[in-house]
């Protein structure tokens, strides 16, 4: 895509606030003087945000602080004015009741510093999961130029000779426990295996993808998503980033130039690539309807059904980010989509450059990390939506998490209405369960947790664990660490809080799983069914107030991002009237 920078010199947003001698801007500049700022700072030049999501409570972006500071080298190299500033940080490692109930909340914190403060472009300082969506989504809703950095995976994770995936290894030996394979004690040595360095997620979960996503969307410069984050070259990009934001102002470069729906796509194809997180659904979908472009879970399908998964990382294969880096990266993965004929070589990205150009020349140095066509983990890798009368908007799977042998099944469904109920029940040697059932959770979705928590994995039965099967279909409304793995059906949709078939579901009840043809169907008549529903009443109480009543009235479902109604679409940088 062609785009036409404007010319430069010109008057900016921040000129509102720093520009003239009015006795408002006297007051607006004296006051940024007292962190003793030279005069000739306020000269017209860039001011450029550094949106940053640092803090304590974050562990996976606990580092952002040294990052920024290399991003200020940056903007001040290409000659504009830093200015950093804190958002709302949702750490998925802490917060509950789930760190996706506040991301919404997170977005809106960004737009609204980023509108009401003088600020001519921004640099997101992301990791964790929900923060890369979140600051995009706010970006996108004010549309001036932004440009995201990204605080990078922690290294590799060992542990008696084995790598251990942070998440992913949480997962199998908390199971490995259940199946008595593996001692308590044991379990806890590994503990300090599973996080040894700063920054988010190892294994290509949620963080990961994000990270890719950003860049596959091309709001990130090249390279980005992989660099491990105590690595010298995240270092580096941090302030290479802060330089390309001064140009993007000069330039005029915005999100709604770089996200069209050509970029969408981009990325839909390269989460097939990397074996990426369901999660990636959801949020593409939300930073979708923030800029104004009409994506749905049907092109998630349609774009991704064909796209092989080559990146043989876990928890789809068995190498970790580190590894992935040093085969090359994300622009390996994008090289090869454009020469298969998968990407849009001339979508346009915040280097200026097109996709294709900052990516022909790149090498792949480990074709066991990256693997040809021919080699891959899984033929159609992509996001598959299977829909039918049990999810009729739709409910999404990862074939590349999955077992081959469940993506056929017809099973007995084995039903818990809420996740204390599966708690309570799951460890029952008594319960009429094996691993021929379909374990089916009701109640988890954007409005029943409250937030849509990542419980959808649910943990197996020991009495079906100690048979040495490590899989069954498991389905609800909720969502799962991108970390994890398994043939699990999520995001359905109606969820049951909101009287989606799910909610009607019966211990006994048949269900077959049809991933091929990408059905998901309740095996009872129709009648049935709406004479279940008529019958139905919501077990979920509307909260009192707070935040967590505005996320009960005005989430929407997952198959079209559970953004708040009121949040979708832009509402511009027009500058705030001023007070003084």
């Amino acid at each position: 895509m062609a785009f036409t920078p404007k010319p430069w010199p010109r008057k900016l947003r921040s000129h509102e606030w720093y520009g003239g001698d009015s006795r408002d801007n006297i007051y607006h500049r004296s006051w940024m003087k007292n962190q003793g700022l030279p005069a000739d700072l306020f000269d017209g030049r860039p001011v450029i945000g550094i949106c940053n999501t640092w803090s304590e409570l974050t562990p996976c972006n606990a580092h952002l602080r040294d990052l920024a500071e290399r991003v200020k080298h940056g903007i001040y190299e290409a000659g504009g004015l830093p200015v950093e500033f804190p958002v709302f940080s949702n750490g998925e490692s802490s917060l509950r009741p789930t760190a996706m109930m506040y991301r919404n909340l997170a977005a809106m914190d960004v737009e609204e510093a980023l509108r009401a403060n003088p600020v001519d472009g921004v640099v997101l300082m992301v990791g964790c999961d929900k923060t890369t969506p979140a600051l995009l989504m706010g970006a996108c809703s004010v549309d001036i130029p932004a440009i995201v950095v990204s605080g990078g995976p922690m290294l590799n994770g060992w542990f008696r000779g084995e790598r251990v995936g942070s998440g992913t290894h949480l997962w199998k030996m908390s199971e490995a426990v259940k199946a008595g394979e593996m001692t308590r004690a044991d379990f806890l040595e590994a503990e300090a295996a599973m996080s040894r360095s700063p920054g988010s997620c190892n294994t290509m979960g949620t963080a990961s993808t994000m990270a890719s996503m950003a860049e596959a969307l091309g709001m990130a410069l090249s390279g980005n998503a992989a660099i491990p984050a105590v690595d010298s070259r995240r270092r580096m990009m941090a302030q290479l980033t802060g330089r390309r934001a001064v140009q993007m102002v000069k330039d005029d470069l915005k999100p709604s130039d770089v996200l069209t729906r050509d970029a969408f796509e981009n990325a839909i194809r390269t989460n097939g690539a990397i074996g990426g997180s369901t999660n990636a659904v959801i949020h593409l979908l939300a930073i979708a309807g923030r800029i104004g472009v009409d994506l749905t879970l049907d092109d998630w399908d349609r774009l991704g059904r064909d796209v092989p998964t080559i990146v043989n990382l876990m928890p789809s294969g068995e190498y970790l980010m580190e590894e992935f880096f040093y085969a090359g990266g994300l622009p390996v993965v994008i090289k090869r989509l454009g020469e298969a004929g998968m990407l849009h070589r001339d979508a346009l990205t915040v280097s200026g450059e097109t996709a294709w150009e900052q990516v022909k020349d790149v090498k792949n140095w480990n074709e066991d990390v990256i693997r040809p066509v021919e080699r891959a983990l899984t033929a159609q890798g992509g996001i598959a939506v299977v829909k039918g009368n049990l999810a009729p908007n739709g409910a999404v799977l990862k074939p590349s998490a999955a077992s081959p042998h469940l993506m056929r099944h017809r099973g007995r469904a084995v039903v818990f209405e809420d996740i204390d109920d599966y708690k309570a029940k799951i460890g029952d040697e008594t319960l009429d369960i094996d691993e021929t059932c379909i374990m089916v959770l009701k109640n988890c979705g954007p409005k029943g947790y409250p937030g849509m928590a990542e419980v959808g994995n649910m943990g197996l039965p020991p009495k079906v664990l100690r048979k040495g099967i490590t899989d069954m279909i498991r389905i609800s409304d909720a969502r799962m660490s991108g970390t994890a793995y398994g043939t699990v059906v999520l995001h359905a949709t109606p969820e049951a809080a909101q009287g989606g078939p799910l909610a009607i579901v019966q211990n006994g009840d048949m269900i077959e799983l049809d991933v091929p043809n990408r059905r998901l169907h309740l095996d009872l008549p129709d009648a049935e069914i709406e004479q279940r529903l008529a019958a139905w009443s919501s077990p979920i109480e509307t909260p009192k107030g707070g935040y967590a009543r505005l996320f009960h009235e005005h989430v929407q479902g997952a198959d079209t991002g559970a953004d708040f109604d009121f949040l979708i679409g832009g509402r511009g940088k027009e500058v705030p009237r001023d007070s003084h």
